[in-house]
């Protein structure tokens, strides 16, 4: 399926790795002209030179913190001055902070917020403006299915993609009569660096732990029995943004391989 994106221009917050670098393929592979950041920038430097070699097209490493307003707006302001538009805008940035409610003190929900939530909203707010002009445009926040049923240990971060999951109908309904569609990818367990660092972690007790045999025991509590690829969150998220999803909109998609409890 053509999904026509050739000559969009899109931005894909946490790029550098695992879903965010997998939406970055998926959308240049589709003729999208895109632009990722991160905070550390070798690897989102070598992302950007991965991607484009892979699908050839161009590829536009910004290196930002996602949690400082100020880093948002320069660099949706630069995408505008080199690409000349935003299309596209996927919130991928992100990280698992899972507690129970009185062991995660202040500073760790300050920061699970400004990341989730602030991050999202500065974009939004940055590319917005751009959309309308344009005539409308496509935002894809990534959350989690723990913002529909959040179970027990599992704050800051279901409370955070609670809120991305009320942001996307929120933004859907008041920008949709201006061609803004706003949907969410609620992404379960995917081969990515925090599972990586996951993993990592596991090996500090158990140093005979292969990353496949981690792979395999996750994959164990999901119903289609493994761990999902960054490249079938990716492919969904290049599929919303596409106007092959034109009638798509303040909608939320399990992408968990049948975890979540709810619809």
């Amino acid at each position: 399926m053509d999904l026509e994106l050739t000559g969009k221009v899109a931005i894909i917050t946490g790029g550098s790795d695992g879903i965010g670098k997998a939406t970055a393929l998926s959308l240049a592979g589709e003729g999208a002209r895109v632009a990722i950041c991160a905070r550390s920038p070798e690897p989102l430097v070598k992302a950007a030179d991965d991607i484009h070699r892979s699908t050839g097209a161009q590829v536009i490493p910004i290196p930002a913190d996602v949690r400082d307003r100020s880093q948002v707006e320069a660099m949706v302001k630069r995408v505008v001055e080199e690409l000349g538009r935003v299309d596209i805008l996927v919130n991928n940035a992100g990280t698992s902070h899972a507690y129970g409610f009185l062991d995660a003190d202040d500073d760790v929900w300050e920061e699970d917020l400004r990341l989730k939530v602030f991050g999202a909203i500065y974009f939004a707010r940055a590319v917005i403006p751009c959309m309308k002009l344009a005539g409308g445009g496509a935002i894809v926040n990534v959350t989690t299915p723990g913002g529909k049923a959040s179970p027990g240990g599992s704050l800051p971060t279901s409370a955070s993609r609670a809120a991305g999951i009320s942001i996307t109908k929120a933004l859907s309904k008041e920008f949709a009569a201006e061609g803004i569609r706003v949907n969410t990818v609620c992404v379960g367990n995917i081969k990515s660096g925090q599972q990586r660092r996951r993993w990592e972690g596991r090996v500090e007790t158990d140093p005979d732990l292969t990353l496949e045999q981690h792979y395999s025991e996750v994959g164990e509590s999901i119903p289609l029995r493994r761990i999902g690829e960054a490249r079938e969150v990716g492919d969904v998220i290049a599929f919303l943004a596409s106007d092959r999803a034109s009638y798509i909109t303040g909608s939320s998609v399990n992408v968990d391989g049948g975890v979540s409890p709810v619809v």
